[in-house]
């Protein structure tokens, strides 16, 4: 079983409360929009860490960072992107190709509004965490945590840390 802290939209802000919650993730995996690397250089001290640029990412991030990241995480093909869309509402970037070739598990950021649904017409869950920085719109920053264990997605808790 691998537990795991889905985090984006930091814009560049890191404190410990969500360095608290790396602490206890076996993976980090980061949506994008990440800001300065020091955000991510905190999180790879803590744990193994996985993530995507994002559209205000530098191109220090861009090196760094791909712009999709696919992977098997146990037995979950899980894709993250930075800027993905919803299902039924995919990003016309990225829409042939999960139609193609969906993932059990699809991951985004950019919008800074939490939100997960289950996609059955490509028999897939989408993520977003929401945001985790304190840049943007959003009221309340938020993360989410689950585990993975086999082919099974499971363990999904909201991570609320307050206003920004």
């Amino acid at each position: 079983m691998t537990r795991i802290l889905l985090l984006s939209d930091t814009h560049s802000y890191i404190d410990d409360k969500i360095l608290k919650y790396a602490e206890a993730a076996d993976e980090i995996w980061h949506a994008g929009d990440i800001g300065h690397l020091s955000v991510t250089d905190a999180l790879k001290k803590v744990k193994p860490l996985r993530g995507v640029y994002g559209n205000i990412d530098d191109d220090k991030a861009r090196l760094e960072f791909p712009l999709h990241n696919r992977f098997m995480c146990e037995g979950v093909d899980v894709w993250i992107t930075h800027i993905g869309g919803y299902p039924g509402k995919y990003n016309q970037d990225i829409r042939a190709e999960i139609n193609a070739n969906p993932p059990k598990l699809f991951v985004c950021g950019h919008s800074h509004i939490l939100k997960v649904q289950f996609d059955q017409k490509l028999n897939l869950l989408h993520m977003n965490p929401g945001a985790a920085g304190i840049s943007g719109f959003h009221k309340v920053r938020t993360m989410l945590r689950f585990t993975i264990d086999g082919e099974k997605i499971g363990n999904l808790e909201v991570i609320e840390m307050g206003s920004k």
